[in-house]
């Protein structure tokens, strides 16, 4: 399987900007999955609700439009974040597009910072997609640091877990490297890039997406600051052994029992 990301640098609240320079990015790409960042059409910084309220979208909308294009031209599905209306709520989701069907949503359990001033926190349980030959969980940014939503996944039998982000934590890559060797999936951390401040707030993000093996090997890092676009080939096999040694199986081994609180 082909799996990539595209880093790239926003502008705040120009979709259509954004879909071009996505769009030269991948100018002849094909792949299998390519993840896009955390809230790619957007821009992350916003100053009110009302302001990310505007930008949001129902499913099916421009985002939807562009990432259908694109999954059209490259072949592969796309991860990517965006601004979801629902009803009276925002979330910050991620929308799972294969040719021409929107597969699924995921909205972010775990908000960071002044996202909890805009967005409402996921409602639905953590779930597998299972689409072109894989099976895809999602995360979104700020979920790396809880391990649960890793495990989750990979329990639920996630082999790649896509993971669009606005990084401006220096922890996460890093961490990635445990989360995948702890549960042998391999992930796509799609991160952007650039300063962006608005109002009182000012982000630098870290960039330096990445993807990572199974056994927590660095298979692709980008730079931190340059956008970046970059495929790399993978066996998904892989996955399906949990074992570290002759003796220890990571899924077997655990002992859920004694794991409840009282």
């Amino acid at each position: 399987m082909k799996i990539g990301y595209i880093q790239f640098f926003p502008s705040f609240g120009e979709k259509e900007e954004n879909f071009h320079k996505i769009e030269r990015l991948s100018k002849g790409i094909k792949a299998d999955l390519i993840v896009l960042p955390e809230l790619f059409a957007t821009g992350y910084t916003f100053v009110s609700k009302d302001e990310a309220s505007n930008l949001a979208e129902t499913i099916h909308e421009d985002t939807f439009v562009f990432m259908e294009q694109l999954s059209l031209e490259t072949d592969a599905v796309i991860v990517g974040g965006f601004a979801e209306r629902k009803g009276k709520k925002i979330y910050n989701s991620s929308m799972v597009v294969f040719k021409d069907k929107l597969i699924g949503t995921y909205q972010k359990l775990h908000l960071f910072n002044k996202e909890k001033l805009w967005f409402s926190p996921g409602e639905n349980k953590l779930k597998v997609f299972e689409v072109n030959n894989m099976k895809i969980g999602i995360m979104i940014c700020f979920d790396w640091i809880f391990p649960e939503v890793a495990r989750s996944l990979a329990l639920q039998g996630a082999e790649i877990i896509a993971h669009p982000s606005n990084l401006v934590l220096p922890y996460c890559q890093n961490a990635m490297k445990i989360r995948c060797l702890e549960n042998r999936v391999f992930s796509v951390t799609a991160n952007r890039i650039g300063k962006e401040k608005r109002g009182e707030d000012e982000f630098r993000f870290t960039g330096q997406s990445q993807i990572t093996s199974y056994n927590g090997e660095l298979l692709s890092k980008a730079p931190k600051d340059q956008a970046f676009t970059q495929i790399v080939e993978v066996d998904l096999s892989l996955v399906h052994d949990k074992k570290l040694n002759k003796y220890n199986d990571l899924f077997n081994d655990r002992k859920p029992k004694f794991y409840a609180l009282d």
